[in-house]
């Protein structure tokens, strides 16, 4: 269990609804309380807002941060704690919730959730960056970046499908991309349909483009779809949800501690939130975050 008056600061996603936010606030508070932390919580004008509230808290004495949102607002939290000893907990609430995914969380129990962190067991995992930029699931720059960007804009629906018909809706128009990528200093030039980054293996709602990453192996996965009809990537896309589109011939898979991806006019989405355009260097930080399992 958590030790008794342990201070826990807590963060609800700005984007969760003002009754629904307000009622996860009390339930994930009150459960906190009853298992022995006392409660300090975090109000963010907007999504912009959470990692300057974050580094407060820790800054202010806060022994663990807890944060009740999907991938973007841990995103935005774990700008503050990565490269600190401060643990991250997550109690899921958002669209895709890959992140809750990697961390074998419970994704559909708010109590349950709240649990792992009384428990107080943690892992420290490794985390990619960016420049300044921290994320834990994968780095879109391709097709999968464009469809992210159309998923965003979307109000409507939620989960899983507002991504397959931001898929179906870009399929239109996309065309391969021109691809310049450094691989641990090797040099790769290619057309490819999408460039994707993994730190962890899925993004997108629980789209496994990066099957088989690691969260404590040191590496990115780096996989490359080469070019292949629309009519195909449809056929593909739902193997995406299995992992098994591994086996598909122009699917290509490399390992690395940093990689450069370059390609005109594509921005590269991770954990669902903007970082900006390409070029873009990632680099694996080995044990770089810990966070309750």
């Amino acid at each position: 269990m958590a030790t008794p008056d342990r201070t826990v600061a807590l963060l609800v996603s700005p984007f969760v609804g003002p009754g629904g936010g307000h009622r996860l606030r009390g339930r994930v508070a009150e459960r906190l309380r009853a298992g022995g932390c006392a409660v300090r919580h975090l109000w963010p004008r907007d999504v912009e807002d959470v990692a300057p509230r974050v580094r407060a808290a820790v800054a202010a004495g806060a022994e663990a941060v807890v944060v009740v949102g999907g991938d973007g607002t841990f995103h935005q939290a774990l700008q503050a704690v990565a490269g600190t000893a401060v643990p991250l907990g997550l109690v899921p609430a958002g669209t895709g919730n890959d992140v809750a995914r990697h961390l074998d969380l419970p994704r559909d129990d708010v109590d349950a959730a709240v649990d792992v962190v009384l428990r107080g067991r943690t892992s420290v995992l490794d985390a990619a960056r960016a420049g300044d930029r921290w994320f834990m699931t994968v780095l879109a720059a391709g097709f999968d970046a464009v469809v992210n960007e159309r998923a965003n804009r979307m109000a409507w629906p939620r989960g899983h499908s507002r991504y397959t018909l931001a898929t179906l809706a870009e399929l239109r128009t996309f065309r391969p991309l021109p691809y310049v990528l450094e691989l641990d200093g090797r040099t790769l030039r290619l057309d490819a349909m999408l460039v994707a980054v993994g730190n962890g293996p899925s993004f997108g709602g629980g789209l496994r483009i990066c099957e088989g990453a690691d969260l404590h192996d040191g590496l990115l996965d780096v996989v490359v779809i080469r070019p292949v009809s629309r009519a195909e990537l449809v056929r593909t896309y739902p193997k995406l949800y299995r992992g098994t589109h591994t086996s598909h011939p122009q699917y290509e898979h490399h390992r690395v501690r940093r990689v450069t991806v370059a390609a005109p006019g594509v921005v590269g989405y991770a954990d669902g939130e903007r970082l900006g355009a390409l070029p873009l260097t990632i680099e694996c930080v080995p044990d770089a975050v810990k966070v309750f399992t």
